[in-house]
């Protein structure tokens, strides 16, 4: 199966180019070596790469395949879900209703959603339409996001729920990644609009940039034709991922599109919204979707010089080597992407991928900034690759450790029926752990498309291993008290969320 996706990589790819006297020696002469190494070193099923300048687009093409083990080549209309590259659309979708004078950013949430509520009365009184977009309503990064994402919840069951979470850090303290202020944001865009978020952004974005293929929904984007398939890495192979729902939030990450239809947004821009000569998104909405409102911290780089990263509405701002860089990145559910503009140099980059398990679409972005910059080149995706490798195998190690506890049948003191029976956390919900022979079987209240197999390995810590591999394999802690069960603590992997969860016998 390998063999045969590295030979569709090597002799076949659907591309658009158009090389000027100033592109750089790596984009016409290297580009292609140097995709093809890194989908084979990364064992990515498929890819598209955009290159915009001055106007022009200088790169538009598609490597591999749209799934894995199956013949159907990725070219520059198929689509890829483009994860929290959605975050911009969203963003300057609050920015529009801004200019046409319907709502202001700095209004108050319970303006718009009055039944909104936090914790702590003054958040919910004070929290503005900035606040929930920018990342400084006081959570940690990704809290919450395991009890949201793929969920069953609603996206007013979402907002609901994440305003019952305490907040980890005091209100605009700390910036911290919050999935599901999107979801308030989407919210607001359809009353004060009239129009879903989805219809919303296809109306007054989609249409005007003739982005025809482009859709908003994880739902839309199961039914189109032409589309990538999610893969991940799991038990050291790559995997085709089942489809997932991710609706509730989808103002924070579920759009699906191609770079083809992606040039189009690129070329708005970096052309003060303009659009084949016209006006599509007016400057004032693209310049204030870019003003700094929260300090992520400093920069660090491998090799070059920067200093700040900041975040405006949807986009993260830094300044690299002299010049102002304005970009996200995305990840969703068996995909990853990165979306770059630098302004000054009339330069925008994308670059989609159909697997979550690689640092390819980062650093191929990092390679083609520095080559037009003038830049040594740094090979930044064999270093990413090497680094990647290292932590796999102290990550495969440790859970060849815990494997091995299993094996060793250690029984529990107490009875493993003791430990089945109804738990609750008091913002997710209900779990229920059900006797499965030697194990339990993790159920959740609101992922009905999600289990887990819990197997005991010694000090009241069962090695859970999930039925999607996207949530890694973690150890469960069990409180017990006087012979009985009072709770257990529940992980996700990191990129998810990285709070624990207690579940409390009930």
């Amino acid at each position: 199966m390998k063999k045969f996706f590295l030979s569709v990589c090597i002799l076949f790819f659907s591309a658009s180019i158009h090389f000027s006297q100033t592109t750089p020696m790596f984009v016409t002469d290297s580009l292609d070596n140097y995709v093809l190494r890194g989908m084979k070193n990364w064992e990515i099923p498929g890819m598209a790469v955009l290159i915009v300048k001055d106007g022009n687009i200088i790169v538009s093409k598609a490597y591999g395949v749209k799934e894995l083990g199956k013949s159907d080549l990725a070219d520059e209309n198929t689509l890829f879900l483009i994860g929290s590259n959605t975050k911009a659309f969203t963003g300057t979708a609050l920015a529009l209703l801004e200019q046409e004078g319907k709502l202001k950013l700095d209004d108050k949430v319970i303006k718009y959603i009055p039944d909104f509520k936090m914790k702590d009365p003054w958040i919910t009184n004070d929290l503005t339409l900035t606040d929930i977009v920018t990342h400084r309503m006081g959570y940690e990064t990704f809290q919450g996001d395991f009890m949201f994402w793929a969920s069953d919840l609603t996206a007013d069951e979402v907002i609901e729920k994440l305003g019952s979470t305490t907040p980890k850090f005091d209100f605009r303290t700390k910036y911290g990644y919050t999935n599901a202020g999107y979801a308030i944001a989407g919210k607001v865009i359809e009353k004060v609009s009239g129009l879903t978020w989805s219809n919303f952004l296809k109306e007054k974005l989609f249409k005007p940039l003739k982005m025809f293929r482009t859709v908003a929904l994880s739902v839309d984007f199961s039914k189109s034709d032409n589309t990538a398939k999610p893969h991940t890495k799991a038990n050291n192979q790559i995997i085709v991922l089942p489809f997932e729902n991710i609706d509730n939030m989808a103002p924070c990450g579920s759009i699906g599109s191609s770079v083809s239809d992606l040039s189009h947004w690129l070329i708005a821009q970096l052309d003060s919204g303009k659009f084949e000569g016209e006006i599509k998104i007016p400057f004032e909405v693209i310049r204030r979707t870019r003003k700094p409102e929260t300090i992520i911290g400093r920069a660090r780089r491998l090799y070059n010089e920067g200093h700040f990263n900041l975040y405006g509405l949807g986009w993260a701002l830094t300044d690299y080597e002299g010049t102002e860089i304005v970009s996200h990145t995305g990840a969703v559910n068996g995909f990853l992407s990165s979306v770059t503009l630098l302004p000054e140099e009339n330069l925008g980059i994308a670059v989609l991928t159909n697997s979550d398990a690689n640092s390819l679409f980062e650093m191929l972005k990092w390679e083609i900034v520095d080559s037009y910059l003038g830049l040594p080149y740094r090979n930044y995706d064999q270093v990413a690759f090497n680094r990647s490798l290292t932590r796999e195998n102290q990550i495969t190690e440790l859970i060849i450790q815990w494997q091995d506890s299993v094996k060793m049948d250690i029984k529990p003191q107490i009875p493993l029926s003791d430990f089945a029976g109804k738990y609750k956390h008091e913002v997710y919900g209900f779990a229920e752990l059900e006797l499965n022979g030697n194990s339990l079987l993790l159920k959740l209240e609101h992922h009905s498309n999600l289990t887990a197999k819990l197997e005991y390995i010694g000090s009241n810590r069962f090695l859970c291993t999930y039925s999607n591999p996207t949530y890694g394999i973690k150890v469960f802690p069990f409180e017990t008290e006087d012979g009985k069960v009072k709770s257990f603590t529940l992980f996700v992997t990191e990129g998810l969320d990285f709070q624990p969860y207690k579940f409390i016998k009930y």
